[in-house]
């Protein structure tokens, strides 16, 4: 394996560096922390100083933190809060999205392969970027935080089965197959774990908290792995065996006592967020191919062209789940909350420029849009639903206008 000693020392460095910027400029302005770790990869890598390169092992960590990102957003997904109007009705924005998408993608692209690529892009919405985002500001459990979570949930789980139908190489009939074999075993899973097959792990996961054996994170370890690996094996892309985990794990650990449920994930968000996933966004960074959209400048004009793309196909019908009565401001708000993208774009146009259907070029500004979403429309976003009317009546001595719509 190529390993370089730059990056052992170098990653690390990054993934310390990017809160402690992060949490000085957020004094004056809040931008997400995936933003400065894709940054700092992309100073510090080969496309401007070249101080660190991605190796094999940076490699290998990053496809883990990628599949940590999509396992926590499976495990935070609450389907008992977002289940009835918001799920429906972001799973109606997200259908339209993907139509549009594919509709624009295939006018605009070179070829039909190419427009399936970017309209599959273009669907998506960053859910795992978004929960941190949400859960600092206090808005998971608010009825606004359950609307994005219900379009975020959408966002990346109906990419997942597009890439595993469509862009698998696989005949679409093929393709079904093999998904209707996964959904087979995943559902059977979720059924058994919903029906409380876990519970006779509770009191082992209890007693080896604080202990060396540690059985809940070695058992998430378990879980991911072996759902991930089932993907691979069936040809279907890892990331949708993750999302799976991490619902198959929620329901797992459903009714353990709170207090050891808060711990458990507590030890989740340490072994993810404080480790595997700042590898993905700082290699996202460092892999970068600056040059390639730089040197093209009808490369680099797709960039705020895909940004304003990502609005009006994906963030536009978001807009249709925010929760009822909601003010002009606030579905603004959805909408670019709901134009958030990057994971997933980052792991379709790897598979575009991999099959031959992208270039370089086309790829890099597809990642480059999405890296502008992630910086700019949460910031926006958030700003602008704190100054909609609906969040001030909300504030301690208001009452809050959508807790009976939502109950």
């Amino acid at each position: 394996m190529n390993v370089s000693v730059s990056g052992l020392v170098f990653v690390p460095l990054i993934a310390v560096a990017a809160p402690l910027i992060a949490a000085a400029l957020g004094r004056f302005v809040k931008i997400p922390l995936v933003v400065f770790e894709i940054l700092l990869g992309l100073i510090l890598g080969p496309a401007v100083l070249g101080w660190v390169r991605s190796d094999d092992a940076i490699h290998l960590l990053s496809e883990f933190g990628l599949a940590m990102l999509f396992f926590l957003a499976g495990n935070e997904i609450d389907f008992g809060a977002i289940r009835g109007r918001p799920l429906n009705r972001a799973m109606t924005g997200w259908l339209i999205s993907l139509v549009a998408g594919v509709a624009i993608g295939i006018a605009f692209a070179p070829s039909v392969g190419a427009g399936v690529f970017i309209g599959v892009a273009l669907s998506s919405t960053a859910l795992g970027t978004l929960m941190p985002v949400l859960r600092d500001a206090g808005e998971l459990r608010s009825p606004f935080g359950i609307a994005i979570l219900a379009i975020g949930a959408v966002g990346e789980f109906g990419p997942l089965l597009a890439i595993s139908l469509f862009l698998s190489g696989r005949s679409p009939a093929q393709a079904t197959l093999v998904l209707v074999g996964f959904a087979i075993v995943a559902g059977a899973a979720i059924w058994l774990a919903a029906r409380g097959a876990g519970r006779g792990l509770h009191r082992f996961v209890t007693s080896t908290l604080h202990t060396s054996g540690q059985f809940a994170v070695r058992l998430v370890m378990f879980v991911l792995l072996a759902l991930v690996a089932l993907s691979i094996v069936l040809g279907l892309d890892m990331l949708l065996g993750a999302f799976a985990a991490g619902v198959i794990y929620r329901l797992l650990l459903s009714g353990a006592p709170e207090r050891d449920a808060e711990q458990i994930e507590s030890k989740l968000e340490a072994v993810g967020y404080g480790f595997l996933v700042p590898v993905f966004f700082i290699n996202t960074g460092l892999t970068f191919d600056l040059g390639a959209l730089l040197s093209d400048p009808r490369a680099l004009l797709l960039v705020p062209i895909f940004v304003l793309l990502l609005i009006v196909v994906r963030g536009l019908p978001s807009g249709i789940a925010a929760p009822a009565g909601s003010s002009l401001i606030d579905r603004g708000a959805v909408v670019l909350l709901g134009a958030t993208g990057l994971p997933i774009i980052v792991a379709v146009s790897n598979i575009g420029v991999q099959q031959g259907d992208l270039t370089t070029a086309t790829a890099a500004a597809l990642v480059g849009a999405g890296m502008l979403t992630v910086l700019l429309f949460p910031l926006i976003g958030l700003a602008m639903h704190k100054r909609a009317p609906e969040h001030l009546d909300s504030e301690p001595g208001g009452p809050h206008p959508f807790i009976a719509e939502q109950g």
